[in-house]
């Protein structure tokens, strides 16, 4: 009996057309947590993107399900622990993601040091009216290059960014779980404590995933290790306390604030649109780009066919499941 797969997105079609010369698939756009209730137990699989929640009280109406395939670098959307408990595999995707993600880090640094938006928005507005205005008032620009760059968070997001800044003539700092020696003998990046690249880099960089011990990793307390330097967000809005980096620009003690992720998403309001000339602030959308799409929907559905070969897929998020379940208990191709 061929498999059968519920995607909770619009996913590229020509991963789609893949997914289909295995298994059965239906399409169930952004449901509601009540309607995956109702639908969840017809399916051996899903596959879905940070839009879709998918938290326990969905998981435990899940009898047939044996794998949940996040169509990001992010999982904290599902509950990774019900869905172990339940022996549901739970996997995410790298490769071409990570290089747009870091593509899009390093644009919103440049874009916050050299104020980028902050003039473009100068031009239309029609403020342009002499050199002399320029010349006087962006005086304090800076350059990216001849910085020290600290990177929180050493996964692939974080070499990526590691091996675009040194080319951009920076020194590396970073601080992650555990050290990376091949990313120090590649680009010479110096293995600091959490504290310590706070307090010695230039620029900071977020590249940590969500979880239980990053929350608010960037706090008030830390944050004050932070003045007259800038900071830059790509991994998740939790990481920061906001109110506390409101408070920071406010008081003109951190310099600059770049984010693609926010606390609470979507936003309309926040405190930090007032901040112009300090922040610049786009809409979680650093790993939006045509090639990291398609790419990221080949390696969901690689995951979620690896899992029901029998197969342990390399991003495997909840390897406790290995005991829980193993491989051979959910092979169905």
């Amino acid at each position: 009996m061929r498999p059968k797969v519920a995607v909770l997105f619009k996913m590229k079609s020509k991963p789609t057309e893949e997914l289909m010369k295995y298994a059965d698939v239906e399409f169930i756009l952004y449901p509601s947590a009540e309607e995956l209730k109702e639908r969840i137990g017809e399916f051996d699989g899903v596959i879905l993107s940070p839009l879709n929640p998918f938290p326990r009280e969905v998981i435990e109406r899940a009898e047939r399900l044996k794998v949940i395939s996040c169509h990001s670098a992010g999982y904290d959307h599902v509950d990774v622990k019900a869905a172990t408990e339940k022996g549901v595999y739970v996997t995410k995707v790298s490769g071409w993601l990570s290089e747009a993600v870091a593509e899009f880090a390093v644009g919103l640094t440049i874009a916050l040091l050299r104020k980028i938006a902050y003039t473009d928005r100068f031009v239309r507005s029609g403020k342009w009216d002499s050199h002399k205005a320029v010349w006087s008032g962006f005086k304090d620009i800076e350059t990216v290059y001849g910085k020290k760059v600290g990177i929180l968070g050493m996964g692939a997001i974080g070499k990526a960014i590691a091996r675009r800044m040194k080319a951009m003539g920076t020194q590396i700092l970073y601080w992650s779980r555990s050290r990376k020696g091949e990313v120090e003998k590649e680009v010479g990046a110096v293995y600091r404590s959490l504290e310590d690249v706070l307090r010695e880099s230039d620029i900071v960089i977020l590249a940590l995933p969500a979880t239980p011990e990053t929350y608010h990793v960037i706090n008030e307390e830390r944050i004050r290790l932070l003045e007259g330097k800038y900071l830059v967000n790509i991994g998740r809005g939790t990481l920061v306390d906001e109110k506390a980096i409101v408070k920071a620009i406010g008081e003109g003690k951190l310099k600059g604030y770049a984010s693609d992720v926010f606390e609470k998403e979507p936003v309309q309001e926040h405190e930090l649109f007032r901040y112009e000339w300090e922040t610049v602030l786009t809409p979680h959308y650093a790993g939006l780009s045509k090639e990291a799409m398609e790419d990221m929907g080949f390696q969901a559905v690689k995951n979620l066919l690896a899992v029901l070969r029998g197969e342990i897929p390399k991003d495997l998020v909840n390897r406790e499941v290995l005991k829980i379940r193993p491989p051979e208990q959910v092979k169905m191709l």
